[in-house]
């Protein structure tokens, strides 16, 4: 019996790394849907960093004339860059044949001065719309050529 008993130990434990050591080969997974992982995981991630995220941009309290002024300025080159393409494009509209039409800012060559910057728009070349912004405090030039396709 004992021999039976030591018999049947010797081969448990000569058998035994055998039955235990069958593995599969490890794979990795990534997480971040930027580097291939799922993209359901995205917006965890990115509430996750916002919440850890320690740095607020600064808030600066403008006042009314400060918004108003800001407004207008937006409004007047809103108003330069569509005229300038519809100079371009040969889209301008003439207030003198259609009486529904805005006058045009550029009726000649114009300069329009703002917060430090310098926009003056040419217009009397007959292949190209030369807009030219200086700034003021700088010096510094930035020339945009357009060209005229109507």
């Amino acid at each position: 019996m004992k021999k039976t008993i030591a018999l049947c130990t010797v081969f448990s434990l000569a058998f035994l790394p055998t039955f235990i050591s069958s593995a599969t080969e490890l794979v990795y997974t990534p997480i971040n849907p930027s580097f291939g992982g799922s993209p359901l995981n995205g917006s965890y991630l990115l509430s996750k960093a916002q919440a850890q995220n320690k740095h607020r941009a600064p808030v600066s309290e403008k006042s009314y004339g400060e918004r108003f002024q800001d407004s207008l300025e937006r409004a007047s080159i809103n108003r330069m860059v569509r005229e300038i393409t519809d100079l371009a494009f040969g889209d301008a509209c003439d207030p003198a044949t259609n009486p529904s039409c805005d006058p045009s800012i550029f009726g000649q060559d114009a300069t329009f001065t703002s917060e430090g910057y310098e926009i003056q728009i040419i217009t009397s070349s007959s292949d190209s719309i030369t807009v030219q912004i200086t700034n003021t405090d700088t010096g510094e030039v930035t020339i945009i050529e357009v060209p005229r396709f109507g």
